[in-house]
């Protein structure tokens, strides 16, 4: 078994998750891990420091021969950590993907980008501040990553199209299952024209918990994240803190105070996020952070 198959087959053993994996990676890193593959159950369990006779040893147990079996015969598209194809800052956040699963261009991992999110009920403001801000930045070659949810994500996707720049696009089910159904002409559109990624395979739908394990794919892959309406409660937030956790740069586009929309925007700047006021703002953020 190659190696690369070997990677898919860890990722695909269930009880193998984000921290589990980390520590795949530390100990391949670190010269600590057999060069053939693949290993035994029991060095596996050792690397993850999973005890025998837990429930964790069982489920690992269970699922990670017939893991192997489905990495052997494997033939879509995907990535491992250790691919150059990989783009290199994903590579340096906290709990790094393993592996992920792609429709499109790979080339869009090598351009500047910038991500954007936003609330799913956004009002007709975050259009047009979308409208104003992501053409020129789009004009200069810059990808825009986003996650393909209502509102805000949709509306930078759009206008991406509009202006045919390069839309990345990560989703929180595997890449042949639109959610919700009604983006499934907008999900084959972005593996068209830009990329496509998910850590899931295919046939895999979406789960509560695959959203915030998204948000923190779309904040790493790009140097800045920008919020456009969020409520205080939002999935938006979660991106903004992940980009915060992996020492990248938050840029909120201030809001009514009277909007529930932009309670959530708001309070970031004013716990330090970088305020957009205009394009010159986002453009020479872009600038100095690419």
């Amino acid at each position: 078994m190659d190696f690369k198959h070997f990677i898919l087959a860890l990722h695909l053993t269930a009880g193998i998750g984000k921290q589990r994996a980390t520590r795949i990676i530390r100990a391949i890193n670190h010269g600590y891990a057999p060069v053939t593959y693949p290993w035994p159950l029991d060095v596996l369990t050792n690397i993850l420091e999973v005890s025998v006779n837990t429930a964790a040893y069982q489920q690992i147990s269970a699922a990670y021969g017939p893991a192997i079996e489905r990495a052997q015969a494997f033939n879509q598209p995907f990535m491992t950590y250790y691919c150059p194809s990989y783009p290199e800052r994903l590579r340096q956040i906290y709990e790094p993907p393993l592996v992920l699963f792609y429709r499109g261009d790979l080339r869009a991992l090598s351009l500047p980008s910038l991500s954007v999110v936003g609330t799913r009920t956004a009002s007709p403001y975050s259009l047009n501040c979308l409208r104003v801000l992501l053409p020129r930045l789009i004009k200069t070659g810059a990808a825009i990553v986003s996650g393909l949810a209502k509102g805000v994500d949709v509306m930078a996707h759009q206008i991406t199209f509009a202006q045919q720049g390069v839309p990345i696009a990560v989703v929180g089910t595997g890449i042949d299952i639109a959610y919700p159904g009604s983006h499934h002409s907008l999900q084959e559109q972005v593996g068209q024209q830009g990329l496509l990624l998910s850590e899931y395979p295919a046939k895999v739908g979406p789960r509560r918990g695959h959203f915030p394990d998204r948000n923190r794919i779309i904040a790493g892959l790009s140097a800045a994240t920008l919020i456009v309406e969020a409520k205080q409660e939002s999935g938006s937030l979660i991106t903004a803190n992940c980009a915060l956790q992996n020492n990248r740069q938050v840029l909120a586009v201030p809001g009514s105070i009277f909007s529930s929309e932009s309670e959530g925007t708001n309070q970031l700047i004013a716990a330090g996020a970088v305020p957009v006021l205009s394009v010159e703002d986002l453009l020479t953020t872009v600038k100095r952070l690419d």
